[in-house]
């Protein structure tokens, strides 16, 4: 059973960082490109990041581009988000993804609140 467990989110003010943290299971991690999304309240869910199975090779969307890192520890099967540099907008709640072969698997999520 493929599992997806986030956690690490809380509350911060603006300006501040976070690291959230992914701790994977039931799959090859170490083989597999991993994803983040996020979900703002009332919105749709938005990609974030994908960071691939070389753990330099990273995307990000443009609006946290240069303030959000992915990451991944392939021998603890973990997966992470460095945000720096925090703002209100990005208050939603983040969730790990991955895509295999019985579909797209996502963690319950770990919700992320930004004060001004």
């Amino acid at each position: 059973e493929i599992r997806l467990v986030e956690s690490g989110g809380g509350l911060v003010e603006a300006g501040g960082s976070l690291r959230l943290s992914c701790l994977a299971s039931g799959f090859t991690f170490s083989n597999t490109d991993m994803a983040w999304f996020r979900q703002p309240p009332g919105k749709r869910l938005m990609w974030v990041s994908t960071i691939r199975v070389n753990p330099g090779d990273a995307t990000y969307a443009d609006d946290v581009k240069g303030r959000f890192t992915a990451s991944r520890d392939n021998a603890n099967n973990t997966l992470y988000l460095q945000m720096n540099n925090l703002v209100p907008k990005d208050t939603a709640t983040y969730y790990c993804a991955m895509s295999g072969s019985g579909g797209v698997s996502r963690g319950q999520g770990t919700e992320v609140t930004v004060s001004p």
